[in-house]
């Protein structure tokens, strides 16, 4: 019963099949920006199972189970937390790397290879884990039975305590606020390049008789992609973002988080938006890239082919 809920899920598994897809090599992606797009993946894979999944599913369908236990309902936040840090900065590190391959071609040399990717995704991730360590002490058993330990709930002195109110300042400032900032600057940086690069060429093509130019729009192909992976991250960020630049004030004596009316709305909407764009990715490709639908539709041939084979037999 616990494994059909999951499978189920409709996040889960598009998050599963563009890990297939882009794995396969079969998407006319250069190699460094399938270690990109494949990490955001495993992160967003990872957002899916450790929030969605076992946090809020578990207690809809699950009212009591093994996860509820206090160490594992503390591991299960940090690991929460630790899956959405990597979301967010494999995010911006994808788009710092297009930005240095486009506007910088004598560092792309130097900085766009395998080996640089993956040291770059391994430091993000042990970062992110470190970050997240304070987390799993965070919580205390709401109830203790037979010396078992259920439930989580905040300690005492996470509302009055400076480590508690300093952690929760810098982490509202590492993510997702300067995540964002960054992300617009390369931005920027890669259109003004773009605008300016694309006025050269076609001011040397224009005296060309053969007009067509495979560099710029396999560009264009990859800036489409990048924008769009972009925009839906600012987008569907941006509410977390005032309300953690703004709760501060609202409610500055540090009481009444979580329920209190119109912060509660806003933190609760922020709250699933942020994680519809874990969900969202996997259509982005699909959209903005041909050889992307064409695996898909190769591999849901391949399913109804297989089907039909098994039903015959």
């Amino acid at each position: 019963m616990v494994i059909l809920t999951y499978i189920r899920n409709p996040v889960l598994t598009v998050n599963i099949v563009a890990i297939v897809i882009l794995a396969r090599g079969k998407c006319g992606l250069s190699e460094c920006i399938t270690y990109y797009l494949l990490a955001m993946a495993a992160a967003d894979l990872a957002v899916t199972v450790t929030d969605v999944l076992m946090h809020r599913l578990n207690h809809m369908y699950f009212p009591v189970s093994f996860l509820l236990l206090t160490p594992v309902c503390s591991l299960r936040h940090a690991l929460s937390n630790v899956s959405i840090d990597c979301s967010v900065w494999f995010t911006v590190a994808f788009t710092f790397d297009r930005c240095a391959a486009i506007c910088y071609s004598n560092f792309k040399q130097k900085y766009c290879r395998k080996r640089t990717v993956t040291v770059i995704l391994s430091v993000i991730f042990m970062g992110s884990c470190l970050r997240s360590i304070p987390i799993f002490f965070l919580y205390q058993p709401v109830i203790v039975i037979n010396n078992i330990p259920w439930f989580c709930t905040g300690k005492p002195d996470y509302a009055t305590s400076f480590f508690w109110k300093a952690y929760e300042c810098i982490e509202s400032i590492v993510n997702p606020l300067l995540p964002i900032c960054m992300i617009l600057v390369f931005n920027v940086l890669t259109i003004k390049h773009i605008i300016a690069t694309s006025k050269v060429r076609k001011a040397l093509r224009s005296t060309s008789k053969n007009h067509n130019d495979p560099e710029m729009e396999n560009r264009r192909n990859s800036m489409i992609l990048l924008f769009a992976l972009s925009a839906n991250f600012i987008l569907l960020w941006m509410t977390t973002v005032v309300h953690s630049m703004t709760w501060q004030l609202v409610n500055c004596q540090y009481q009444s988080k979580y329920f209190e009316g119109r912060v509660y709305i806003v933190q609760q909407v922020g709250v699933k938006l942020q994680l519809l764009s874990s969900s969202t990715n996997t259509c982005i490709y699909g959209i903005t890239q041909k050889k992307f639908r064409a695996e898909l539709k190769h591999g849901i041939t391949f399913l109804i082919t297989l089907n039909g084979k098994c039903i015959k037999n």
